[in-house]
């Protein structure tokens, strides 16, 4: 036979301190790995992405997304390296091999995490717009911090690999990190009160909130500062540190508005008239639709009243609906004393004398 004619003694030289039987051997399992890879990236590219298109989950997007993201000549280096396995190189070609591998992983291990990164940006994104505008931006913040620290481990891995001493490095970068720290304590305060805002959840765009003597509608949430629309039209701004260590009153928050109503009636008021007018400001507070009636008690005797104090609550938070309620309950509370001859005290004092004052003449200087 034409095969057995054949002098297949060449195999046996070596190259490298490997045969070439070994060198082909090595090239084989190689390039069987290296098209296998690509074959797996093209079917999960073109199967999954189909199957994709027709589910909900972002599972399978993330996978297709990362297959895409795989890069060719990455997977070639580390296949050319899987193959020299199979050889016996000299320990300096070896360990540039493995060196070229690691590093090739490493990158490919970056892309891939960037990949996640981006994909979960812009699936929370989608997510948060529509019902919470205010932390898309701050979600961009945290796909940077990310991506830098990313970014730091992978060149701090790569410099290891390459044989670089990263520990002073590391050193150095922490001595450097807390100097910049220091230096913009007051911006980085700020990001971080960003942060829990997004996190924490006081308040979201369109909420109207109070702070100290401020009140006004969030229409910002922005990484320094937080910009609110006073109820006079002017714009507020607020630094989002100042803004988390203050007392937050989120008045879009409220199911109803309580309220307690005082007012004061004349000495000189008969007792009977008196026990009456709790019961006449519950008829009148009950008389009102979207309005619950608490209570009404004679509080106290004041220094120029008799003070009554009633309480209800307005079963809406709408502040429209609120002021024609309290405007309504306090006319029909004056309408009714008014019936009933009973009158609203004001401040006044009355001065009693013991007796008459000493007439001029009476008036005698000391000696």
């Amino acid at each position: 036979m034409l095969l057995d004619r054949l002098d297949w003694r060449w195999l046996d030289a070596r190259f490298l301190d490997s045969s070439v039987r070994s060198w082909i051997a090595a090239a084989g399992v190689a390039a069987a790995s290296y098209l296998a890879l690509l074959l797996i990236q093209r079917l999960v590219v073109r199967r999954v992405g189909r199957i994709a298109g027709r589910t909900v989950s972002g599972v399978d997007d993330l996978v297709v997304e990362l297959a895409r993201r795989t890069r060719r000549w990455l997977l070639l280096l580390t296949v050319i390296y899987f193959g020299s396995l199979f050889l016996n190189l000299p320990h300096r070609l070896d360990a540039v091999l493995r060196t070229a591998a690691v590093l090739a992983v490493l990158v490919q291990l970056a892309l891939w995490s960037l990949t996640g990164i981006d994909f979960w940006v812009a699936r929370t994104r989608r997510q948060r717009l529509a019902e919470d505008a205010a932390s898309v931006s701050l979600i961009g913040l945290l796909a940077f911090i990310a991506k830098v620290v990313l970014a730091a481990v992978v060149l701090l891995l790569i410099l290891d690999n390459l044989g670089v001493n990263v520990t002073a490095l590391v050193a150095g970068l922490g001595v450097g990190g807390i100097a910049v720290a220091l230096a913009l304590q007051n911006i980085l305060g700020d990001l971080l009160a960003s942060l829990s805002i997004v996190l924490d959840k006081p308040f979201v765009l369109g909420d109207t909130i109070n702070i100290g003597d401020l009140t006004g509608t969030v229409e910002n949430v922005g990484l320094k500062t937080t910009h609110l629309r006073g109820t006079g039209g002017e714009q507020i701004v607020i630094s989002n540190g100042d803004l988390v260590k203050s007392r937050i009153r989120n008045l879009k928050r409220m199911t109803e508005r309580q309220v307690t109503l005082t007012f004061g009636v004349v000495y000189g008021t008969p007792v009977a008239a008196l026990a009456a007018i709790p019961g006449l400001v519950r008829e009148i507070v009950e008389a009102q639709e979207q309005v619950r009636f608490g209570r009404a008690h004679l509080k106290r005797l004041a220094e120029w009243s008799l003070e009554f104090e009633a309480a209800y609550a307005v079963l809406s938070p709408d502040y429209n609906l609120y002021m024609d309620r309290q405007q309504a309950i306090n006319l029909a509370l004056l309408r009714r004393l008014e019936d009933a001859g009973i009158a609203l005290a004001f401040p006044t004092r009355t001065i009693h004398f013991a007796g008459e004052p000493a007439a001029a003449g009476d008036i005698t200087s000391g000696p």
